[in-house]
């Protein structure tokens, strides 16, 4: 079997699309001057009959006697050879004709089934089949000068055949045609030598067998290995990755966000430089990965992420469903429990029972109403422990944590879950408490507010502390950037914002320095 090469194939294929193309046209055009030489034809023909049916002397020789009658015939012909009709017929009112081309058809009684109209003072064309082909015929009435009809003339033109206007146009066609087929050639035998440049000389065999070596290559790497193009559409996503990522299928042509939406692999593409060894948690997983840009010609064409399984114990959910808060939370309710029980045994030594025995009421009431609330309203238990773990907390830091009693949550937006409302939720109330380290004010509040309805979700968490400057602002969303000085600081709000971005959500900041801030985060379910 002979294998062509590419540019062969494509230069052929062009060359047929050209060809093919031209004799559509050819078909077009040939058509449309069918047609417009039909309609000349026509009025030819229209033009022709009217102007015998005009010579005065036709009807009176119809009306005369023979020999008047015979010579009819050698007026019209003149006409006929003028105008280039292929023929002219007149027909007395008998239908018996009395001229026509071929001179032993002049007395015969003509019979055609279109003359009929004509006969009634009716002026019109037909178009018939006849033995020499195709005719245009136009029927004028022959009226003396009593305004009385006394015959008809028909006028006759034969149609070009397809064959007649072809060779006709042989000059136009072979010139077009051929100024075409060479062009079109040149042009498709440079469009295919640009291709195959492109393609490094390959031809598609090698190309395909290349494709089937690097897949074969990367699918026996131990190591995960996902790469995406600039439009963050997967192009490598070996067994290895699907096996850790838990995906199944070809994914090979996905967005990147589709089949894995918490990746890290698009930001290479704005960053346009290598990260390597960083810890990263996708899928709940724990990977430590090396993601690098794709460079061709000094141009990022992709990017291109290896990461390996650190741990098959440690999830990304034991993080962000709030094991340590709710650790921290054990160890604050101790140390406030432990405060408590200080107090009841004091007032009891003092020998004031009735007021330890009110304390205790009053400190249980207060606890199994905002436990009763939380379960209520907040339907999600990582959510209700962490709330009242910073309530703990708040206590314990001398700081008073509201949390409103409207606040209800039942549902997460779409690609959002309780870990993600965790981390929230749980990074503003921290940074609401850090915003009280330089604050003045004696009395520290901060309002917890989370409203849902059908149509949207919002998280409000106030303060009254030291604000944020106007020049912090437009950074404190950054990786990194903290007004704090302290370190593995500035990583809160970053990962709130990222969160933000996966939910489609809003973010509003409202803050003046010395008296608060405010955090309004909406999503829209």
């Amino acid at each position: 079997m002979i294998r062509l090469s590419m540019q062969s194939k494509i230069t052929g294929l062009i060359f047929f699309i050209v060809g093919f193309s031209l004799f559509l046209a050819g078909l077009v055009i040939m058509r449309d001057f069918v047609q417009s030489k039909e309609e000349d034809l026509r009025q030819r023909s229209l033009i022709t009959a009217r102007t015998v049916a005009e010579i005065p002397e036709i009807p009176r020789k119809m009306t005369r006697g023979e020999s008047e009658r015979r010579e009819i015939n050698k007026l019209v012909e003149p006409i006929r050879i003028i105008h280039s009709a292929d023929y002219i017929v007149i027909l007395d009112m008998n239908r018996v004709r009395l001229s026509h081309p071929v001179s032993r058809m002049i007395g015969k009684v003509s019979k055609s089934k279109d003359e009929g109209p004509a006969f009634a003072e009716h002026t019109y064309t037909t178009k018939a089949k006849g033995e020499s082909g195709t005719v245009v015929r136009s029927f004028v009435p022959i009226v003396n000068d009593n305004h009385q009809q006394v015959g008809v003339v028909i006028a006759g033109y034969l149609l070009p055949t397809f064959l007649e206007v072809l060779f006709s146009l042989k000059k136009e066609i072979f010139l077009t045609a051929g100024l075409s087929l060479l062009f079109g050639g040149w042009g498709a035998w440079l469009l295919a030598s640009h291709i195959k440049k492109q393609m490094f000389e390959l031809e598609p065999h090698e190309i395909a067998r290349l494709l089937v070596e690097r897949t074969e290559t990367f699918n026996a790497m131990h190591e995960g290995v996902i790469a995406i193009d600039t439009k963050e559409n997967i192009t490598i996503f070996n067994d290895k990755a699907k096996s850790m990522m838990g995906i199944s299928g070809d994914v090979v042509g996905h967005n990147i966000h589709q089949v894995i939406p918490d990746t890290r692999l698009p930001e290479i593409l704005q960053l346009d430089q290598p990260i390597y060894n960083k810890e990263l948690q996708v899928r709940n997983l724990n990977i430590l990965s090396n993601r690098i840009p794709i460079k061709a010609n000094n141009k990022t064409v992709g990017a291109v992420a290896i990461f390996q399984d650190q741990t098959e114990v440690k999830k990304l959910a034991e993080e962000l469903t709030g094991v340590k808060a709710f650790v921290s939370a054990l160890r604050v309710q101790n140390h406030e429990h432990m405060n408590k029980l200080h107090t009841i045994a004091g007032l009891i030594q003092l020998g004031n029972k009735e007021k330890a025995l009110e304390y205790v009421f009053q400190v249980s009431e207060e606890q199994e109403e905002l436990t009763r609330f939380l379960s209520k309203n907040i339907k999600y238990d990582s959510i209700s422990g962490l709330l009242l773990s910073k309530v703990s907390r708040g206590k314990e830091l001398g700081i008073t944590l509201t949390i409103d009693r409207h606040s209800r949550l039942e549902s997460f937006p779409n690609h959002l879950d309780q870990h993600d409302f965790v981390v929230i939720i749980g990074n503003l109330i921290e940074n609401a408490f850090d915003s009280f380290i330089n604050s003045k004010y004696l009395k520290k509040e901060v309002y917890v507010s989370i409203e849902q309805n059908e149509n949207i979700l919002s998280v409000l968490v106030e303060d009254n502390g030291c604000g944020i400057k106007q020049e912090q602002l437009t950074h404190i969303f950054e990786e990194g950037f903290s007004t704090k000085a302290k370190q593995n600081r500035g990583i809160g709000l970053h990962l709130i914002k990222q969160i933000v971005e996966k939910g489609q959500g809003e973010i509003q900041v409202d803050t003046q320095p010395g008296k608060g801030t405010t955090f309004t985060i909406t999503f829209f379910i």
